[in-house]
């Protein structure tokens, strides 16, 4: 097999077209997949060819196979899951970063998509309001994310208490409390268990899921010990964040590490309308989103923010013969190596395609889509509450939308329905013990045109049920 240029050509042009193809089949095709995994497990049986296939052959096959099983999860009408699209520059740039096949551990090694990396740290932590000298680092996605945060929040509480997590590790160390709000997300749970610390405290919440201040409050003062809070930026259900700054001031009184899960909702720090809801949230110590949300780069790009570069350095850094540190004077530590804040020696360069999302949309256009993406969510709450029987259970004051149909049965009839429609995907779910539709807003392709479909979609589902009912 040829290692010369010319050998890619024919393999990337193919690429080229059925990536092109694709993308203009969004504005019209279902947003579901047409056949199901089984369908497809059972066309793909059969033992790996004997013979070698032509890169550009190969490319036609995989393309002409997935067509039918993949989701329209680029769709300006797929509101599910809080999945977001991809920006054309920053899906341009992800193709760049696999031609480049960097690995992007080592500032020395790879110094272009390090500074890359970190130009597009700064400009997140510009636009979100958090500390300049924060340590930034890339990671599959928010659930790593929020394991660095919580990593670093162990390291440094069990210092403060005089444990010596490195040389001793966690047997016999003093019980860290973690504090969490009763609807946070199911991944800090996971996050916990990966770090070895036990089941959370649950602090009650309030009708839209914020964490409740004076419960934290007495929740910790009614034991002692190292602790950690956990605080969410964007609730799942309602989008509501809890109260930092009220709830920043319990915990540090309290001498405990504060981390907030912001997967999409810490981008409403970025836009002069929604910011005030996370008012106070740059005093906490750490924070996780996810770029692929709220932003709309590809697949995977969560991000990992931590206020003490020197305490994630000591958590993930690692020191060889081979490897080639960069450079840091006593109390300056300086950028940093990449691999020193995720926890990946060997990863792709995906900070790149943020540099690639932030460089195209600047302050105002990254603001434009924030803000854009909360109005659309507006609109499609107001057209739903126009609708018979139709309920919004939350207040909708950022990208999420709740929705009832009456009762829990018409309400999964509704969203089967809709699903079967395939004009728009809004995922089933359940809060307040109640089955719902719930709409995630995270598509920056999403216009006026989606919302009008999708809504008329919404209603048609509900037309047919009513007819189902009425023979």
């Amino acid at each position: 097999m040829s290692a010369q240029p010319d050998a890619y050509t024919e393999a990337l042009d193919r690429a080229l077209l059925h990536a092109q193809a694709w993308l203009a089949s969004l504005p019209s095709r279902p947003v579901g997949p047409r056949v199901d995994a089984d369908t497809l497990a059972a066309l793909s049986e059969g033992p790996l060819p004997a013979s070698p296939t032509s890169p550009a052959d190969v490319i036609d096959e995989l393309a002409s196979f997935a067509e039918p099983g993949l989701m329209a999860m680029p769709s300006g009408r797929f509101f599910g899951w809080v999945i977001g699209g991809t920006l054309p520059a920053a899906l341009a740039a992800d193709w760049l970063v696999t031609a480049w096949d960097q690995n992007a551990g080592m500032r020395f090694a790879t110094p272009a998509t390090a500074v890359l990396e970190e130009t597009a740290g700064g400009w997140l932590l510009d636009l979100l309001g958090l500390p300049l000298g924060a340590d930034v680092g890339f990671t599959t996605g928010a659930t790593m994310a929020n394991f660095v945060g919580l990593a670093a929040g162990r390291q440094w509480i069990l210092e403060q208490s005089g444990w010596d997590l490195d040389r001793n590790g966690l047997a016999g160390s003093p019980r860290v409390r973690v504090f969490v709000g009763a609807e946070r997300h199911d991944v800090i749970d996971l996050t916990l268990r990966y770090l070895g610390l036990g089941a959370p405290i649950v602090v009650d919440v309030d009708e839209e899921g914020r964490l409740r201040p004076d419960a934290l409050a007495e929740l910790m003062t009614a034991g002692d010990g190292p602790a950690i809070v956990c605080l969410q930026a964007g609730n799942v259900h309602s989008g509501a964040s809890d109260p930092m700054g009220a709830a920043i001031d319990v915990a540090h009184r309290h001498g405990a590490w504060v981390h907030v899960d912001g997967a999409f909702g810490l981008w409403a720090a970025a836009s002069p309308s929604y910011r005030a809801q996370l008012a106070g949230v740059e005093s906490a110590d750490s924070w996780a989103t996810d770029a692929h949300k709220t932003l709309n780069v590809p697949y995977d790009c969560g991000v990992a923010i931590v206020s003490r570069p020197e305490v994630v350095r000591k958590v993930f850094g690692v020191h060889t013969s081979y490897l080639v540190a960069a450079d840091a004077t006593p109390g300056h530590p300086g950028p940093g190596d990449p691999f020193e804040k995720v926890p990946e020696l060997s990863r792709r360069a995906r900070g790149v395609p943020v540099w690639a999302a932030l460089r195209s949309l600047g302050r105002d256009g990254t603001i434009a889509l924030v803000d854009g993406l909360a109005a659309n969510a507006r609109a499609l709450a107001d057209g739903l509450l126009a609708m018979p029987g139709v309920e919004v259970l939350n207040q909708v004051v950022f990208t999420q939308v709740c929705v009832s149909f009456g009762s829990d049965e018409r309400t999964r009839l509704v969203t089967q329905r809709l699903i079967a429609d395939g004009s728009a995907w809004m995922s089933g779910s359940r809060w307040h013990g109640r089955d719902i539709l719930r709409i995630s807003v995270s598509n920056w392709s999403t216009d006026a045109t989606d919302v009008a479909l999708s809504l008329a979609a919404v209603a048609r589902a509900g037309a047919a049920v009513e007819a189902d009912a009425g023979r």
